[in-house]
């Protein structure tokens, strides 16, 4: 029997229902227990259940996440002085383009960080810090700042404390994918051999707590403990993140929506952490705040969403690393949970990770039999324009207008 939550995914594409309507169905940890049409608190960290197709009017909801009940973080945008219309017609700008300037000397400076007299610790934390990384990350939050700073009636220009965020935005990142391929017993990453493949586990392991290390020296000496909260809180996501990956839900619709959180905290959050640093630092309105954390998560969750279908798609050439990884790893990412709604013997793969002979090679056919690719590409499409709905209540700006650009970038990119 299809989970609700899938076979409300389903029905988008022809019904497009308002958000109370998809909203209804769900049940269990992001439950919904009551809707709104009026200003109320929204909870840091939580998931949306699924942003919404065109833009509605202000909404809240809560779920029973107790640690962050205390926080609020989803105020009402009626009243924003920042409130604009959805951005609808305007010719985007280049990412990267926008962003040169700021990231030209980014790995030299991070590099700089790293410094340590050991020839050997030296060597494996510049392993991937060598100028040749896409640095998405960085440039999202160089982007998101210049255009906050716009938005605040500021030069342009960065703040010394929002390009280090950015700086240290590309360390946690790099510092979690040398623990990961730790975890994962890796042996390629980015087109070249892990730092576990080159130099050993344990080697590994110290490479990336000192990049951690670093990087919240680097956060502390921003001088601002909001700053450091913020960016605290990512670490702590990555690490429930990979205890999450660790399990597995029986009950269907439990599974996608663990897969969509396990997704935040080990993604989204750290482009969502880092877009409302850079925020805090030059705005001290709360719903300005909400507005490039939202822009981060979604824009985060949708890149996952594509990479976990260029696992599907992508040769393992093109990817930098093996293709069916996920699959390898006993994971099942959203291509593979939308096709077990088509095909049920997958259930059981799903349940035992993909342990048995002749396990990956029947998930992948039935996945590409299957419609499980284009949902998870359509459920990416979603989240996409619900960060174009959140950045375009910004003050328009060329960097605004680039941010509009990478949601695009996110969903037509190919590895």
């Amino acid at each position: 029997m299809a989970c609700p939550w899938l076979r409300q995914c389903r029905r988008w594409r022809t019904n497009s229902p308002t958000l109370l309507e998809t909203l209804r169905p769900f049940s269990g940890r992001f439950s919904v227990p009551r809707i709104s049409w009026s200003s109320g608190p929204r909870m840091e960290g939580q998931l949306s259940a699924l942003p919404t197709q065109t833009r509605p009017k202000t909404f809240n909801f809560t779920t029973s996440l107790p640690r962050h009940s205390s926080r609020l973080l989803y105020p009402t945008l009626q009243s924003c002085c920042c409130r604009q219309n959805v951005h609808t017609d305007v010719k985007l700008k280049d990412p990267f383009t926008l962003a040169q300037k700021d990231l030209t000397n980014l790995y030299d400076d991070i590099r700089k960080e790293l410094f340590v007299s050991k020839e050997e610790l030296k060597s494996l934390c510049d392993y991937y810090f060598d100028g040749k990384g896409k640095a998405i990350r960085p440039m999202i939050v160089v982007l998101m700042a210049r255009a906050l700073n716009a938005h605040s009636n500021r030069s342009g220009d960065l703040l010394p404390g929002q390009r280090t965020i950015a700086m240290i935005a590309e360390m946690i990142h790099t510092a979690s994918l040398v623990h990961d391929d730790v975890i994962d017993g890796s042996d390629k990453r980015r087109g070249k051999r892990t730092i576990n493949e080159v130099w050993g586990e344990k080697k590994a392991i110290l490479a990336g707590d000192f990049i951690l290390s670093t990087a919240s020296l680097a956060m502390a000496r921003i001088g601002d403990n909001t700053v450091v909260k913020v960016m605290s809180q990512v670490m702590e996501d990555l690490v429930r993140g990979e205890f999450m990956q660790l399990g597995s839900k029986e009950n269907e619709n439990e599974r996608f929506k663990h897969y969509l959180e396990k997704t935040f905290k080990k993604t989204a959050s750290l482009i969502a952490n880092s877009c409302k640093a850079v925020s805090v630092l030059v705005n001290s309105d709360p719903e300005v705040h909400e507005i490039a954390y939202k822009y981060g998560e979604n824009v985060g969750i949708a890149f996952q969403l594509v990479d976990d279908v260029l696992d599907f798609t992508s040769g393992a050439s093109h990817l930098g690393k093996p293709s069916a990884a996920d699959l390898k790893l006993g994971l099942a990412t959203g291509p593979v949970l939308f096709a077990c709604q088509q095909f049920p013997e997958l259930h059981a793969m799903i349940m035992r990770r993909f342990s048995t002979k002749g396990d990956i090679d029947q998930a992948w056919q039935y996945v590409l039999q299957s419609d499980g690719v284009q949902q998870t590409k359509y459920l990416a499409q979603r989240y996409c324009q619900e960060a174009i709905r959140q950045i375009s209540m910004l003050r328009p700006s060329a960097e605004r207008d680039a941010l509009i650009r990478v949601t695009e970038m996110v969903l037509t990119r190919d590895k």
